[in-house]
């Protein structure tokens, strides 16, 4: 027994020498481990990738697929386009209304539209420079971004046709000026004006559509008449916009948009050094720019008498009367007859020392608002139009500074989420300048949701 053991024991090294696998089941060649075989499930022979290997997928669930949409429409930014058709209604002198609501709706189809044909349009340039972006990253592939560029720019001519032919027509050019912005005016000198012209005809598409959406008084709906963008709307009681103030053209609007568009051109040309950085004069430039604006805002408000408003409106006619001062087919206003001399056979009020006093035919009629016949609305509006202009100074001046002092790309980046949030200030204090108070707080009351979102998601 003694030999055998001692013969198994010499045996053992030469067993070893020639066993053809490992303890780890793999083959042993010389010490080391063979290479896998070619039917693993792992490494580079098999048919999942290496651990260390991450191909970019579309997303491996339900939540990351919308947080790539979400940051494929910058959704953060999306409040700043509600108060273009805000701003627009007050500039013609009317509520927010049936026509105010869509053209809102074609704005942030527009705009979204705007953004993913944007996206699509810069993947290749985006894979150096932004490499996490939705499309480079292939959460979502270009097909699907192009796709819903088109889908959304069709649902927002859509919406802009319900408001009737002039809103359809300049929604046609604010969709005409973003395709041509995104495929080739981006990269060009005309860049900035171009996305300008389309931030102040999206102003202009809140004035046309609030200024000739109407639905008819009888029992049944009326279809919308359609009017010419020049011409001053009724202030009958068919419009679904309240009157609130004197019945302006769609036109009146266009100073408004001038200076939302002045904005934008500022931003715009920042934004082309987002990427690299490296721009001392533009930021010092927009920021000299913004506070010219701001200052015209205030001018300008400042220039108009309290009460009186910029030509006269429907409260100087008489109740059914059809004749407006403004307009071009009654250029002599009718003989008015002389209420202060009293018919015969009338009460004279100055016989009795405690008689009622004459009728004020300045008192506003129903339906129409003038804030000179409101002491609070006209005590409350400087103020709130001052606190409007100093938000927007705060909001978009700091970063700008900072921008101008250290021009790297993150310091540039923030100046351009801070001018795309200093739209919302600026729609507001545009909204009180014509006398719509209202439409500017409801506009301010954007900015907290702005804020918090943009922390999630960035704006550019």
């Amino acid at each position: 027994m003694r030999r055998l053991l001692l013969s198994a024991l010499g045996a053992l090294p030469a067993a070893l020498r020639a066993a053809p696998a490992g303890l780890n089941g793999r083959a042993v060649r010389g010490g080391r481990p063979a290479a896998a075989p070619d039917d693993g499930l792992s490494g580079t022979g098999g048919t999942a990738p290496v651990p260390d290997r991450h191909r970019p997928s579309p997303g491996r669930g339900r939540g990351d697929t919308v947080r790539a949409w979400t940051e494929l429409f910058r959704v953060s930014a999306l409040f700043s386009v509600p108060g273009d058709a805000l701003a627009g209604a007050a500039a013609v002198g009317r509520s927010p209304g049936r026509g105010t609501a869509l053209a809102i709706g074609a704005s942030l189809c527009l705009y979204e539209a705007g953004m993913a044909l944007n996206d699509w349009a810069d993947r290749e340039e985006d894979a150096v420079d932004r490499p996490h972006r939705p499309i480079p990253s292939g959460r979502i592939s270009p097909s699907a971004a192009l796709g819903a560029a088109g889908a959304l720019t069709a649902a927002g001519l859509a919406l802009a046709a319900r408001a009737g032919r002039p809103a359809l027509a300049v929604a046609t050019g604010l969709a005409a000026t973003v395709w041509a912005y995104d495929l080739h005016l981006k990269h060009t000198k005309a860049g900035p004006a171009a996305m300008a012209a389309a931030r102040s005809l999206d102003l202009l598409l809140g004035a046309t559509a609030t200024a000739t959406a109407y639905v008819g008084t009888g029992p049944g709906p009326r279809a919308p008449r359609p009017m010419r963008l020049g011409a001053v709307p009724p202030t009958g009681p068919d419009n679904v916009a309240r009157a609130a103030g004197p019945a302006r053209s769609p036109l009146a609007a266009l100073p408004a948009a001038l200076v939302l568009g002045a904005h934008t051109y500022g931003v715009t040309a920042v934004s082309r050094h987002e990427a690299q950085g490296g721009s001392t004069a533009v930021p010092l430039a927009v920021l000299a720019t913004t506070t010219a604006l701001a200052a015209a805002v205030l001018a300008t408000h400042q220039r108009q008498r309290p009460g009186e408003p910029a030509r006269p409106g429907p409260a100087a006619t008489a109740p059914g009367s059809s004749y407006r001062p403004d307009h071009p087919h009654h250029p002599a206003a009718p003989a008015m007859p002389d209420l202060g001399a009293p018919l015969p056979g009338t009460y004279r009020p100055h016989h009795h020392p405690t008689a009622p006093s004459m009728l004020d035919l300045g008192a506003p009629q129903p339906g129409t608002y003038r804030p000179g016949h409101h002491p609070t609305a006209a005590a409350l509006t400087p103020l709130l139009l001052t606190a409007f202009t100093g938000a927007y100074l705060r909001t978009a001046g700091p970063p700008l500074l900072h921008a101008a002092l250290n021009p790297s790309p993150p310091l540039t980046q923030r100046a351009v989420g801070g001018g795309i949030r200093a739209m919302i200030p600026l729609q507001a204090a545009l909204a009180a300048r014509a006398g719509a108070p209202g439409s500017g707080l409801a506009v301010m009351a954007l900015v907290p949701l702005a804020r918090s979102l943009a922390r999630k998601v960035s704006p550019t």
